[in-house]
């Protein structure tokens, strides 16, 4: 029997989960959630600058309990402070990355749920209110508090918690009710076509990303990923850097300086041996660019 295909929401899911620390404790699956993707995080009491990919679709991040400070900030803007706690939400389609940072504020453990809504769902329940879904549009909130939106979201969670298989009919009713919801409260319901820069998938990130991490040690080739996305030179790299916020190659060599500094930190190999690893001949070069990226030498890191 063949696989099923991994849907976009679980290819964006799946990206967000890498790049925000924190303990799963619970992913939806089967047929209940076709059109949207939910999983519940354990998050650690404090994170510093963490880069958030561009998401397509509506992500919902709710508080389910706990206290914290959380800043987040454009690539090049200021950031702002929320104080968010239990029910506090958080609402983006982010056309573009950007940067978080939290701490918690209280002894209470930092659970959070991240809710992807699919493009089918939206559009079903933008056509139910008379709009036309291409118009469409949610807004950014954070940290708001909404009775009504809190009771689906506790409604969800205990179908994906407590059933080993959720209820179809339960979870749709739910999603819909949600979504409408949303878009009579939070969204932009007339702002016209949507000029979006360019931007990779999130299976061709996932997919570029992974090939890059597993080829540290080999000399950075545009042109084999530009290959592994179907795509050229020029579209890769500029599509790459409007999702991440950087280019190919430099996420590429932060990713080997974050392998280097790991293998500093946990291992005995000596340091040339360490800049071999990461695709380093010269151990002088190596340890100018670990320099740089770290602002400190790679002696001096390990002896820290």
């Amino acid at each position: 029997m063949p696989l099923r295909p991994q849907s976009p929401l679980r290819f964006a899911s799946q990206m967000l989960e890498q790049h925000i620390p924190g303990r799963k404790i619970v992913q939806s699956d089967g047929d209940a959630w076709k059109d949207a993707e939910a999983q519940i995080f354990d998050r650690p009491p404090q994170e510093e600058d963490l880069l958030v990919p561009a998401v397509a679709e509506p992500l919902l991040v709710w508080v389910m309990s706990g206290k914290a400070q959380i800043e987040e900030r454009e690539l090049a803007g200021e950031w702002a402070r929320t104080d968010a706690q239990t029910g506090s939400f958080f609402l983006t389609q982010a056309g573009a990355p950007y940067l978080m940072r939290w701490k918690t504020l209280s002894e209470c453990p930092f659970q959070v749920l991240h809710l992807y809504l699919g493009s089918d769902l939206v559009a079903r329940a933008a056509r139910s209110l008379g709009l036309n879904p291409s118009r469409c549009r949610m807004r950014d909130i954070s940290g708001a508090q909404d009775a009504f939106l809190t009771g689906l979201l506790n409604g969800l969670t205990a179908e994906m918690l407590s059933q080993p298989s959720a209820n179809l009919l339960l979870v749709n009713g739910l999603l819909e009710s949600l979504t409408v919801h949303l878009l009579r409260q939070y969204a932009d319901t007339n702002t016209g076509p949507q000029h979006r820069a360019a931007q990779l998938p999130a299976w061709k990130l996932r997919k570029v990303l992974t090939y890059m991490q597993t080829h540290l040690a080999e000399p950075f080739d545009l042109d084999v990923l530009a290959a592994l996305c179907g795509m050229s030179r020029f579209h890769f790299s500029r599509s790459f850097h409007n999702t991440m916020g950087q280019s190919p190659s430099r996420w590429f060599i932060q990713a080997r300086m974050e392998q280097a500094a790991h293998l500093l930190l946990h291992t005995d190999l000596p340091v040339i041996e360490i800049a071999l690893t990461v695709g380093y001949e010269s151990p002088s070069h190596f340890a100018q660019i670990f320099r740089k990226t770290t602002g400190t030498s790679p002696r001096s890191y390990r002896a820290l």
